[in-house]
């Protein structure tokens, strides 16, 4: 079994990018993370993004270095980077949802917390860990998940 990490991280969307933009975005990164290997979950919070990529760790850490410098977002802020013994979205080139902020913060134990543009860049691991169980679990699972499943 070769090695593999994940990294999750948060960013704040641009003024130039719009919510929806997310679905084309989401075509193209599902078809390349198919090619690589990678699977994951991505959440879209007032504004905010909310990642967990799983894969091989030279592939992981290039594609964050590319999203480190991709103009959509700003303020890249790493939550955790660590080897993992299994994929936690194996069935997922990219889950995706969006999330109320106040559904958000409400989960996580925090009232207010999304009052900030940097509030996703605050997270401790077990914050981002209950919002990883809670995409997990189905709490946001789209209507057509199927759809969204990782294609081999």
């Amino acid at each position: 079994m070769s090695s593999l990490i994940h990294r999750i991280y948060s960013s704040v969307a641009t003024p130039h990018f719009k919510e929806y933009q997310i679905p084309a975005l989401l075509e193209r990164v599902r078809a390349a993370n198919v090619r690589h290997e990678v699977t994951g979950m991505l959440l879209y919070i007032g504004g905010n993004f909310f990642q967990a990529l799983e894969g091989a760790p030279d592939v992981i850490d290039e594609l964050y270095d590319r999203i480190v410098q991709d103009p959509r977002h700003t303020h890249v802020a790493q939550i955790v980077r660590e080897p993992i013994e299994q994929r936690r979205f194996a069935d997922w080139s990219m889950g995706f949802t969006t999330v109320d902020p106040l559904d958000a913060g409400t989960l996580i134990g925090e009232g207010g917390f999304y009052q900030s543009a940097l509030c996703l860049s605050r997270l401790d691991t077990g914050r981002a860990e209950k919002l990883l169980s809670a995409f997990g679990s189905g709490r946001w699972r789209l209507e057509h998940a199927d759809a969204h499943r990782r294609r081999a």
